[in-house]
């Protein structure tokens, strides 16, 4: 008798150990940062701001640690903000140093290889004010994360958001419109610098389903011990730069980039909602059909002044598998002691809205 009991512990065991294996890619939930390559502003460029537009000023007021070290923490979501200079030399020198200067500051050494004199995409926050990044080159951000994933080749994936920067400011460096040609731009970057193997892509996710939609609705996403050490990527943008994104890839095949496409549309797969007290119970009803959600935490400094978690804990039971924050570590520009972290004292756990029993475990 005792044999059979053990044979059925073990025969339990196995199967127990096969369905936590099994887990898909939408059924984590990971803490990342926003804006995850900017490093500090100078403060002159923050007093400057604080007279001319004091909410940009308190907005800034917050910057990152290496991407690598973010990494090496637990973060398991990035924000990249890249700028079209197919020439190079359009952002060499930012009139934010006029600024600085004036001041009586100290210029920093913002580009000290001279990147900015290279062709590419370009790495950075707001042109002219807040130049200042630990990669100024999107080919150096994705060779450093290909360096870093081999490195730590068992990770749990990594979901990078890309904001293409096309926006003009008065008064700032004008910028290149990001044209069709110009998006696709970002995937030949990603291919060439971080490899189609270590990619999950909407292809990937597609299969043999009619469309990207139809088969997250079906739960295709893969498992999750299939693709670690994998990133996906996003284009977080308005509808009509994610359509000039589709004439260059149209219904995404070949793809590197998901898209923020609405639920309803082929290409719908992953939603960019920011606002979960708003936005909580829409988030949790896109989760449950299948839908990858990116929330936030909090936003412009607000949540961390006032030390206010109320809008992490609506992001946490949305069931939104990516949270982004400013403040994975507390704020070193202002007394706060908010940090966005799970209670269990990481950046990723189960899914609390599709992982039934997040709490359970079995030690074999």
């Amino acid at each position: 008798m005792k044999s059979y009991s053990t044979l059925f512990l073990f025969t339990f065991c196995i199967f127990l150990n096969y369905q936590i294996s099994a887990q898909k890619l939408n059924e984590i939930q990971v803490i990342g940062s926003h804006n995850s390559y900017k490093s500090k502003m100078a403060p002159e460029l923050l007093e400057y701001l604080s007279k001319v537009n004091p909410a940009a000023s308190n907005s800034l007021a917050y910057a990152h640690i290496p991407l690598e070290s973010q990494l090496d923490m637990g973060l398991r979501n990035l924000e990249l903000d890249v700028f079209h200079d197919p020439q190079g030399g359009r952002y060499s020198n930012p009139k934010g140093l006029e600024i600085i200067k004036a001041a009586g500051g100290k210029i920093p050494d913002y580009d000290p290889t001279h990147a900015l004199a290279k062709p590419g995409l370009k790495l950075f926050h707001v042109q002219d004010l807040d130049f200042q990044s630990h990669y100024l080159l999107f080919a150096d951000a994705l060779k450093a994360l290909k360096n870093w994933s081999e490195q730590h080749p068992n990770h749990t994936p990594i979901f990078i958001l890309i904001n293409a920067k096309d926006g003009n400011i008065p008064g700032t460096q004008e910028v290149l419109p990001f044209s069709s040609s110009a998006l696709d731009s970002i995937d030949l970057e990603i291919r060439t610098h971080l490899g189609m193997d270590h990619l999950i892509t909407p292809d990937m996710v597609k299969g043999e389903f009619p469309n990207l939609e139809t088969a997250v609705l079906a739960g295709n996403w893969p498992e999750l011990e299939d693709v670690r050490g994998k990133f996906l990527f996003v284009l977080d943008e308005n509808e009509e730069k994610i359509d000039r994104y589709l004439l260059a890839k149209p219904d995404l095949k070949d793809a590197v980039l998901f898209v923020n496409k609405k639920e309803g549309n082929p290409t719908a797969g992953f939603r960019i909602i920011n606002n979960a007290k708003k936005d909580e119970a829409y988030i949790r009803a896109l989760v449950e059909k299948g839908y990858l959600i990116r929330t936030r935490a909090d936003s412009d400094t607000k949540e961390a002044r006032s030390e206010d978690y109320s809008t992490f804990e609506k992001a946490k039971a949305s069931g939104a598998q990516v949270i982004s924050t400013d403040y994975y570590m507390p704020s070193t520009f202002f007394k706060s002691n908010y940090k966005v972290i799970f209670e269990s004292n990481e950046y990723e756990r189960p899914n609390p809205v599709l992982v039934k029993n997040p709490k359970y475990s079995f030690i074999f």
